[in-house]
């Protein structure tokens, strides 16, 4: 059973809905005890991420998910949630995230701006994913160009060799990471047609 965590941020209807079309038996669930039977754990979250991290917090999973975590039970991140797995974000002032991998979670825009690009922020729309490390398991069914839905203001750096995947968005964004058995996608693989819907597939058969 996969446990789709439930803690008041994210459309939890779509991804759940998702996995059911794939045969994949999940859970929406905020319960302890469901994470611990769970064979899998989905980090799912839209919005802030200090907000996002309060109310995970407030459930009472953070150390949980770490436990599982360090066991070796796969653990996917989506969007917010990919981004909650590293160690802070500098949105909207500086936030301690779940520190399952290293990096820091920061603003598009300033570097879009750097770079003297004039790409939109929010980055919404599809994007083309280069593969780093193509030997990730997550990525499996994935090939080089494959095109996912990003919908996001801030980005990872310095993830290092956590990096599995990148988009091209005037500057490289971190698509997809991977470290042990945590992995996570900035984009949205259930708002990806097949391409996302194999990519959970794979995730389901770790």
């Amino acid at each position: 059973m996969i446990a789709v965590i439930d803690y008041g941020v994210g459309n939890l209807f779509s991804l759940s809905s998702s996995l059911s079309f794939l045969g994949l038996e999940n859970k929406v669930t905020s319960s302890a005890a469901d994470v611990r039977a769970a064979s899998h754990i989905i980090l799912p979250g839209v919005g802030a991420f200090g907000d996002a991290m309060e109310k995970l917090s407030a459930t009472g999973l953070v150390p949980v998910l770490r436990e599982e975590a360090a066991k070796g039970k796969p653990l996917l991140g989506i969007c917010l949630g990919m981004q909650m797995l590293f160690e802070k974000s500098y949105e909207y002032g500086e936030h301690k995230g779940l520190c399952l991998l290293s990096g820091e979670v920061c603003p598009l825009e300033p570097d879009l701006a750097a770079a003297e690009y004039t790409y939109k922020v929010p980055h919404i729309g599809w994007n083309a994913l280069h593969l780093e490390r193509p030997e990730c398991p997550l990525l499996k069914n994935t090939s080089e160009g494959d095109h996912v839905y990003f919908v996001h203001s801030y980005y990872a750096k310095h993830c290092g060799d956590a990096l599995a995947a990148s988009a091209e968005y005037g500057v490289a964004v971190p698509g997809a990471v991977w470290r042990g058995s945590v992995y996570g996608c900035q984009f949205h693989p259930e708002k990806s047609g097949a391409v996302g819907l194999r990519i959970l597939q794979a995730f389901a058969e770790l």
